[in-house]
């Protein structure tokens, strides 16, 4: 979407009305006056009014060609969270309900109290998903939204504008993708490649102009050899060359890694045309004037894709030998194509009307189902991007009905996708007419038919580690919480009393009323006997108990302040200034012996604290060690710092859960081995209950942003649940 954005009311109502005569202008004329007062004052980091923020994506939901009360929210958007005064019960007085309902629906989370930014930017995709169950318009706002910021992003330091690309690029394009919003799509994966690879993107830029004219003369040539043919058949049509997208380039060169001299299809024509029988006709001329590439066909007229998207694709090579693709499609589908669930809001008697949504957003109601299985946030996420965000595939049930599922999907995924009786009763599957193991992957165009057994037991935990879908893991876990539940309460426990001792916390302590009752309320549980049940099956995992408890622990107690130190009891060694050999200075006692605390392992970068020890110098903690808080004897404490020219390496100790597998330590180690890390210690365990292993590393780093970086390293493999910091 590059159309100029509309910079006064008068140009926002003129595209309302042109799509939406009979649209109630006023509702938009005060809201824009409202956000106009609400926000006077205001300016952007740029600079500039921040009153341009809303009216842009305003100008952006008007060009989708949505509603009065659509608008008047993107107007209203930022009032809420960013303006004294105006409350959701102002909006609602001053707008009424449905406004206030999605002006809601998009508000971000950061008044509430977050322990970290991934907890508030899970939580706030979260509400969002909920709000779409109830009105789907509201991410239409929250795409605007983003968008608008994503145009603006320069004005954001370097830190913010890797940031805000990478969660766009993974949350919000896909998002647009399954939408079919494709007009807003291209735009943010083209804007987050110019943030997250700005050399990328200019030297991919500068070799696309390059050979832009001898591409423009060629397909210049096969538009006027196409346009013949269809005179000849009198069909009405409109044919025109589009430029694949630069992200699109640019992903095939680093997934498929070719030199972008070997991308040759990067130009396709669109061919517009009135009926879907004029569509196969004008395939059948395509395929007879030129060569067809094999396995480059799709129909997605006859198969649509799950956001409504139709087409038939095909690529072909030109007389000069020229790969190109061809899209072909009726005017009716291009305006889904480019719009997508925006061109299925319609403005009749002041009412929304959509045309048979409900089927059209099922994958909506997959995420609605699962959600409330997923209690934590970060695994929620991480569901999302997998579920929700990887490529589809299309099989059939054996009456021919069909099943969208994400690539790698199996027959257990399939079977939970029928129907969750389906799939706890599902001994076995046929493919094409063959038994198969459960775990095959299915491929597009597979007959896919379940083999059930009623006395069946029900599923195997086993299967938890197999599924690819959130609805099947859901649908299992479901399952054992309904029918084991005093096993995975006593289980569960078992767990979590193993993974405090682990972490060398004192779970009596930590079970405290005022640590606990906050993490109860973060996962929706009432008792601790619903958390360890959810523990025991799978729905959280101990080590995120734990941490978070030991969290809470630190966040509720406030560390002492140091006091004098004991200086009878300090062993001295060869008088010196600053710091020795470890690299830390001692406040007032140079040359005393220092060792680390082993309980919290302090790196470079810590804040941290001397305790005085009998006999064994001091004893370097980080502050935020439970030890530090439950000292009872302050006038042991020293301050103590890091020597900023000190140079050697540290231990420093991680913890990883992983799917357990064949060969899944050996893999890491190799892994660390690849990216210069050196290992000092390794201890593994595996926790058959879930089938996870618990990894403990001891790792040799340089400081806390080395250790820091590693543990991101490894949280983005596929088998890495969870990662952190002992």
């Amino acid at each position: 979407m590059t159309e100029k954005e509309c910079t006064n009311l008068d140009e926002l109502l003129e595209i309302l009305t042109r799509y939406h005569p009979e649209a109630k202008v006023e509702l938009v004329t005060k809201a824009y006056s409202f956000a106009e007062k609400a926000h006077e004052g205001q300016l952007r980091k740029s600079g500039e009014p921040y009153f341009i923020h809303p009216l842009s994506v305003a100008s952006i939901l008007a060009k989708l060609m949505l509603d009065a009360p659509t608008i008047a929210a993107g107007l209203l958007h930022d009032t809420v969270e960013d303006c004294e005064g105006v409350t959701q019960e102002v909006i609602e007085k001053e707008f009424g309900a449905e406004v206030a309902q999605l002006v809601d629906g998009v508000t971000k989370l950061k008044r509430l109290d977050f322990t970290s930014k991934a907890d508030q930017q899970a939580e706030s995709i979260r509400k969002m998903i909920l709000a779409m169950s109830k009105d789907i318009r509201v991410v239409l706002i929250k795409l605007a939204d983003r968008l608008h910021n994503m145009r603006t992003l320069g004005s954001q330091p370097p830190a913010s504008q890797q940031r805000i690309a990478q969660e766009t690029l993974d949350i919000y394009a896909p998002l647009a993708h399954r939408l079919g919003v494709y007009k807003i799509k291209q735009e943010f994966e083209d804007l987050c490649l110019r943030y997250l690879d700005p050399d990328g993107y200019r030297n991919l830029i500068d070799k696309v102009g390059m050979k832009r004219a001898e591409r423009e003369k060629s397909i210049d040539k096969v538009m006027a050899q196409l346009s013949v043919k269809l005179d000849e058949l009198h069909i009405h049509y409109e044919i025109a060359g589009r430029p694949k997208h630069f992200y699109s380039i640019y992903r095939k060169m680093v997934l498929q890694h070719k030199p972008f001299e070997q991308i040759f299809d990067l130009i396709a024509i669109r061919v517009l045309v009135d009926t879907v029988q004029d569509c196969y006709a004008v395939l059948g001329v395509v395929h007879t004037l030129w060569k067809q590439v094999p396995n480059r066909f799709k129909d997605y007229i006859s198969m649509p894709k799950p956001n409504m998207y139709q087409s038939l694709h095909t690529t072909v090579v030109s007389d000069s030998g020229m790969p190109f693709e061809v899209q072909i499609r009726t005017y009716e589908m291009h305006r889904v194509a480019e719009y997508g669930i925006a061109a299925h809001w319609r403005y009749k008697e002041g009412k929304q009307v959509a045309d048979s949504l409900d089927n059209k957003l099922y994958w909506l109601r997959q995420i609605l189902d699962w959600q409330n299985e997923t209690r934590d946030s970060e695994e929620f996420i991480k569901s999302l991007k997998v579920d929700l965000f990887s490529d589809e595939i299309f099989v059939f049930t054996p009456q021919g009905e069909i099943i969208d599922l994400p690539r790698g999907a199996n027959p257990i995924d399939f079977a939970y996708r029928i129907h969750s009786a389906v799939g706890n009763k599902c001994v076995g599957a046929k493919v094409n007419g063959r038994i198969v193991t459960l775990d095959t992957p299915l491929e597009t165009g597979d007959f896919v038919e379940i083999i059930t057994q009623q006395n069946s037991k029900g599923p195997s935990r086993d299967w938890l580690n197999i599924v690819k879908t959130s609805q099947a893991r859901s649908k299992i876990k479901q399952f054992y919480k309904r029918e084991l539940r005093e096993e995975n309460i006593s289980q569960g426990k078992q767990m979590v009393e193993l993974e405090a001792k682990h972490q060398n916390a004192h779970l009596s302590v930590l079970l405290k009323a005022e640590y606990l009752e906050p993490i109860l309320r973060k996962y929706s549980f009432t008792t601790l006997e619903e958390l360890y049940a959810s523990v025991g099956a799978g729905g959280i995992t101990a080590a995120q108990v734990v941490t978070r408890l030991v969290e809470e622990q630190k966040n509720h107690d406030k560390p002492l302040v140091p006091v004098m130190p004991v200086l009878s009891e300090i062993p001295k060694s060869r008088p010196r200034t600053g710091a020795d050999d470890t690299g830390i200075i001692i406040s007032g006692l140079p040359g005393c012996q220092v060792h680390f605390a082993k309980c919290c392992t302090p790196l470079p970068g810590d804040d941290i604290i001397g305790y005085i020890t009998r006999g064994r110098g001091v004893t370097v903690h980080s502050r935020e060690c439970v030890n530090v808080n439950a000292s009872h004897d302050p006038a042991r404490w020293v301050e103590a710092s890091w020597s900023e020219n000190h140079s050697t390496s540290y231990n420093g100790s991680i913890q990883i859960i992983c799917q357990d597998r064949h060969n899944l330590l050996a893999d890491i180690m190799s892994y660390l081995t690849a990216i210069k890390v050196t290992v000092m210690a390794v201890n593994a365990r595996v926790n058959p209950a879930n089938q996870t292993c618990i990894i403990a590393l001891t790792l040799q780093v340089a400081n806390k942003q080395e250790l820091d970086w590693v543990i991101r390293q490894l949280g983005k493999r596929q088998d890495v649940i969870d990662i952190f910091r002992v």
